[in-house]
């Protein structure tokens, strides 16, 4: 309680001094905390290790950065919208939000006719009801009286309409909008989508452009079991796709929308799913065809897919899982990042405790993972003497940048494992045959 105190106090100090960015997420590492002593099932070790990353990341970079740089990692505290003029706009898909930070709501994604993407938002303090509710809500756009799950379907006619650099539209006074017609994922002007290789999308991705968002044609090859729970397995061009609930939360529908869908083997669906980053393709599942009608389509996080959904299917057929992460060795590097995270640096102070990990990793090829890990641990353990032979303090600087190399380096080569996975992915023209 009392470092997590501390650490609420350096993210107001921050807020304060106008560094909106490191106070977001040092907000984020305290909620991850309390998650994890709580017992909160949506708690996951990789969030909190995510969240710590990028606190002490920002925090090692702003003093020495200038110009653009110090621009960013400052971060904004409310977006700027600028005049976009005229828009006519086709609903994708709405999902909810519920963030570690106490946000909740809802995010309904449109796009243009040129494939660009915008979307609208409602966003407020709250929790996993908020979340729901927020889906039934209007939209905060001129006059217009749709819903969230409304427009999702439909299209947006939008006049003096103003944009956020994210492709967030605004509300302001000036701002009408009336309800048009929607347009089906499979044809134009949305269907253009789906047309971008996978590739390129992955690419696009992992720049930090797109949103993240990968729009993919599959086929449903079934489930695989991982640590978290099942996964849907699925064919895209060839390659083996997991893919994964977008969140655990149940108070959401996305893991009994997932399973029901890996019942659905065989059936060929348009999809819209987020990339994670992993040494294979893997993705978290957003919003799909239906089953069985060709012209609807499935908010995962909001609507429920029910057995009678589901086309008539034989029994289901064993399920060989492509190659894992742990089959990596980057693993017995990430596996110490995430043991310092929970547990502390007490847990990495055993002398000698990761030799033969590194000599594994090094036999592997992964030279700076090992000289990493080997900093890692020497750095938890280090413990000097004054010259009455007591201890001093731990430099707790030098762990915290020893763990700050770790895990950015494990980032890194993740996103580039994760573009050599999807790069498997044949160049083929758009299907035809997708329901």
């Amino acid at each position: 309680a009392v470092l997590q105190a501390a650490l609420l106090r350096a993210a107001h100090t921050a807020r304060t001094a106008g560094l909106p960015r490191p106070a977001a997420a040092a907000v984020s590492v305290v909620n991850a905390l309390r998650a994890a002593r709580g017992a909160d099932p949506a708690y996951r070790l990789t969030d909190l290790v995510s969240a710590l990353r990028d606190t002490l990341a920002v925090a090692h970079r702003i003093p020495a950065a200038t110009g653009s740089e110090l621009t960013a990692l400052r971060g904004t505290s409310r977006q700027a919208y600028v005049p976009d003029g005229s828009l006519r706009l086709y609903g994708l898909f709405c999902e909810p939000v519920l963030t570690a930070t106490g946000y909740a709501g809802a995010v309904t994604w449109t796009a243009d006719a040129e494939g660009r993407l915008y979307t609208v938002s409602d966003v407020a303090p709250g929790g996993v009801g908020r979340a729901v509710g927020a889906a039934d809500r209007a939209v905060r756009i001129g006059d217009t009286a749709l819903t969230h799950r409304e427009l999702s379907r439909a299209g947006l006619a939008v006049s003096g309409a103003t944009v956020s650099p994210t492709g967030r539209l605004g509300a302001g006074a000036k701002v009408r909008a009336v309800r048009a017609s929607g347009a089906d994922w499979n044809g134009p002007p949305l269907d253009r989508l789906w047309a971008v290789p996978v590739a390129e999308q992955v690419a696009r991705a992992l720049d930090g452009d797109g949103h993240g968002l990968l729009f993919l044609d599959i086929v449903v090859l079934g489930s695989v079991r991982e640590a978290a729970g099942d996964v849907l397995l699925a064919d895209c061009d060839g390659l083996p796709v997991r893919l994964a609930v977008a969140h655990d939360d149940p108070g959401l529908p996305h893991r009994d929308n997932v399973r029901h869908l890996a019942a659905a083997r065989g059936t060929r669906l348009r999809a819209v799913a987020r990339l994670s980053p992993a040494p294979h393709a893997r993705a978290l599942l957003l919003a799909t065809g239906h089953p069985t009608d060709p012209g609807a389509r499935v908010d995962l996080g909001l609507d429920r897919l029910q057995h009678a959904d589901l086309p008539a299917l034989p029994p289901p057929a064993p399920t060989a899982a492509p190659p894992g992460a742990d089959e990596a060795p980057l693993h017995l590097l990430s596996r110490r990042v995430h043991q310092a995270a929970s547990g502390g640096r007490r847990v990495l102070a055993f002398p000698g405790a990761g030799s033969a990990d590194g000599g594994r990793l090094r036999g592997c090829g992964l030279a700076t993972a090992a000289e990493l890990l080997a900093a890692l641990e020497a750095a938890a353990a280090e413990r000097s003497r004054d010259p009455f032979g007591r201890l001093l303090p731990a430099d707790t600087g030098l762990f915290a940048r020893a763990w700050l190399a770790a895990a950015r380096y494990t980032q890194e080569i993740d996103r580039a494992w994760c573009a050599a996975a999807w790069n498997t992915v044949r160049a083929t023209a758009p299907r035809t045959d997708v329901p």
